[in-house]
């Protein structure tokens, strides 16, 4: 059961009254602003994850010593 058009609408008119047209972008914004932290976040964790990994596995230089 899909909502109809109608119902769409009078769900897009009642956020337009309750949040006004002027806060949308910026709310809108603040959460791209957010997914992007996380994602930047993430791969960050990554990043500092996989040279500890390598780190401690022994290499040719280790094994010649």
């Amino acid at each position: 059961m899909s909502p109809s058009i109608w119902q769409i609408l009078i769900v897009v008119a009642l956020i337009m009254l309750l949040f006004g047209a002027g806060k949308l972008p910026r709310i809108m914004g603040d959460m791209a602003e957010g997914i992007k932290s996380f994602k930047r976040g993430m791969r960050d964790e990554e990043e500092n994850a996989s040279p500890q990994k390598a780190d401690k596995a022994p290499g040719p230089k280790d094994t010649l010593n």
